[in-house]
């Protein structure tokens, strides 16, 4: 996966790394920070990187959001039928708005942010908590590459 990464992001540069960013906070078992150090390492400065990887990552956590709103009933059937789907939901009905300061952690923060959705959580909070540590640990791997 390391080498075709590489090659995604050799050929694609900043675009590449926006839609590798956007899949990597679906439900897609992609890692983001891996195509941060990546770009970094191909000569991509950090602002660059940390700017483009942050918006597709982010602007993957708002269609996260709305799938969640939109399927509301369906959605919350199919994650209660998975594990971490069902984790997800229980870190919500037991801390609420305070849940989505778990968002940034694999595997279990971007079923959160489907489920910010599904719980119509305040779209405002939602975008405050979530972007902010989506970028800020994008600022943390740049910066300690």
């Amino acid at each position: 996966m390391e080498e075709f990464l590489k090659e995604f992001i050799g050929n694609y540069g900043l675009a590449g790394l926006f839609l590798w960013s956007f899949l990597s906070a679906t439900v897609l078992p992609l890692a983001s920070e891996a195509a941060v150090v990546i770009a970094i390492q191909f000569g991509i400065s950090k602002t660059d990187t940390v700017i483009w990887a942050s918006a597709g990552n982010c602007l993957a956590c708002v269609f996260n959001y709305y799938l969640g709103a939109y399927f509301r009933v369906k959605m919350q059937k199919k994650l209660e039928e998975s594990r971490f789907g069902r984790k997800s939901l229980e870190w919500m009905q037991k801390y609420g708005l305070w849940s989505l300061l778990a968002s940034w952690l694999p595997f279990i923060g971007d079923p959160l942010t489907i489920v910010a959705g599904i719980a119509r959580v305040n779209f405002l909070w939602f975008v405050v908590i979530v972007f902010t540590l989506r970028i800020v640990r994008y600022i943390v791997v740049a910066g300690i590459m």
